[in-house]
């Protein structure tokens, strides 16, 4: 008896000791392990726009959220020089300027990182001008773009000339990403999806074309003309229009040309958006060189001819002359077509204005959000300003903005009221900003956040306290012990049961 008792006592021990180890060490294995973060991914964006080009260097965490990275802005460079579309004539001489920068950014992206970094090239109104002048010239700055980027470390995706509702939702998409709206951090310090955060509507004014973009009152009565746009899972319908020739440059260049037009001699000419006592000498081709202004130019033109303008700094003429630049009889009184006969619903919600809207404002010293009254005393107050006086107004001085900025802000002032249809009620509704944190509000955030949507996310890596093989192993040998355990149990059970049960049979002896 005792012998039978010993095996089965050790059987139990043994069996109770396989499933504590088993449950220990799948705690310990569960518990101890860690996560380690795959680190960060890099991305290059050069914003090559009408007047100069951007580059922008943008970092997020390998492993992504709902698909889409969560990026942020580490390093901008402003390349020296005009923009890409100048070099039309001599596109070996795009690689010096941009040299500078793109040493800068090595620097900032990890030596490891570079052949995994990419880098794309968005080349906006400026080459869509160059393009439709000259498309030769435009494929040669880009195939020279692409040479060069070819000796880079980088692994570069493409120069492409994106269009200008491209333009406009990468715009909406950078002003909403920035301003916490697709995604904000909880208690528990993960991403979530903001609950019922409204978007914002979104405009950008650059040097050939500006761009208005945001989410109707109804998305459905105006399908024909919103893009859908899908970020962390879930979509959007974003009305977005681009106007060509009405970027600042251009819209600029159009009034030189109207004035030139109108004036009684060809060689002087009066500009009443100019600072009073401002005189400069341009050669026709600064103003009807350009493709905006192609159908103004007079008969006998001369490229290199020189007109003189002379500055009369007159706000009442000046916003008249500006007024000439917008269409609004193409409309014909429509409510949902305000200027050069383009459907437009009603403005709505809050508005981020950026680019050339924020520089100007800061010209007249106003900032943020304010009012329209506030907005056209400050225009009427800088506009009637001398040349002279100018130069102790404006908190930094450059000839070729400041002769500029009364007619900027004229041009916003007509774009934004007469063209956008924005009132006194809805103008505060405005916020001018630059950028958001360390970020810029630029088009090329929302094309790099766009595009991340393409680049595979890693998975985590899980460092564990046991090697997997190892784990494997003695969960097996552990498993099978206990196994082999209950089975002997079992079977000193069966035996002891099947002698309690056999009867005991006395032989009688009966003697014969």
């Amino acid at each position: 008896r005792m012998l039978t008792r010993t095996p089965s006592v050790v059987a139990q021990v043994f069996l109770l000791l396989s499933i504590v180890l088993v449950i220990a060490i799948a705690v310990i294995q569960i518990n101890q392990q860690q996560v380690l973060s795959p680190g960060l991914k890099y991305g290059i964006v050069l914003d090559a726009g009408s007047s100069r080009t951007t580059v922008y260097v943008y970092e997020w965490p390998a492993e992504k959220e709902n698909n889409t990275g969560v990026v942020s802005q580490t390093f901008k460079c402003n390349v020296k020089g005009p923009g890409i579309s100048s070099y039309g004539s001599s596109p070996g001489a795009l690689a010096k300027p941009l040299d500078d920068c793109l040493n800068k950014v090595k620097e900032r992206i990890p030596v490891h990182l570079h052949k995994n970094t990419s880098v794309y090239l968005g080349a906006t109104a400026g080459m869509r001008l160059l393009r439709l002048q000259n498309e030769s010239a435009a494929n040669e700055v880009l195939a020279s773009i692409q040479s060069y980027f070819r000796a880079q470390p980088f692994e570069f995706r493409g120069a492409q000339i994106i269009t200008g509702p491209e333009e406009g939702v990468y715009g909406w998409i950078t002003a909403n990403y920035l301003m916490g709206n697709f995604l904000e951090r909880n208690l528990w310090r993960t991403w979530v999806h903001p609950y019922r955060k409204e978007t914002m509507g979104a405009l950008d004014l650059g040097g050939a074309s500006t761009q208005i973009s945001f989410i109707p009152e109804d998305p459905e009565e105006h399908l024909n003309s919103t893009l859908q746009v899908k970020l962390y899972g879930y979509n959007y319908n974003v009305y977005t229009h681009s106007y060509q020739c009405y970027g600042r440059d251009e819209a600029e260049k159009r009034l030189l040309a109207l004035l030139h037009q109108k004036s009684h001699t060809s060689a002087n000419v009066d500009n009443p958006c100019y600072p009073q006592n401002y005189n400069t000498a341009l050669t026709m081709k600064d103003f009807f060189g350009s493709l905006c202004t192609q159908s103004l130019r007079p008969v006998n033109y001369y490229p290199n001819q020189l007109v003189n303008f002379h500055g009369t700094g007159d706000p009442g003429l000046c916003q008249e002359m500006v007024s000439l630049l917008f269409n609004l009889t193409a409309c014909r009184d429509r409510e949902d077509c305000p200027f050069n006969g383009i459907h437009q619903p009603k403005v709505k919600g809050n508005f981020v204005a950026f680019s050339g809207f924020y520089y100007t404002i800061n010209a007249l010293n106003l900032s943020g959000q304010f009012s329209l009254d506030d907005f056209n005393s400050s225009m009427w107050f800088f506009c009637s300003q001398s040349w002279a006086q100018l130069q102790f107004m404006l908190p930094k001085f450059e000839e070729k903005y400041a002769r500029s900025y009364c007619f900027s802000a004229n041009f916003i002032y007509y774009l934004l009221v007469h063209g956008y249809n924005f009132n006194a009620e809805t103008w505060p509704q405005i916020h001018f900003q630059k950028e958001v944190g360390n970020s810029s509000i630029a088009w090329s955030l929302g094309y790099m956040l766009s595009l991340t949507n393409m680049i595979p996310a890693e998975g985590k890596l899980i460092q564990l306290p046991l090697k997997p093989s190892l784990f494997a192993g003695l969960l097996v040998f552990l498993t099978a012990t206990a196994l082999l355990c209950l089975l002997f149990l079992v079977y000193l059970c069966v035996v002891s049961h099947h002698r309690k049960n056999v009867p005991h049979v006395e032989h009688v002896f009966i003697p014969e």
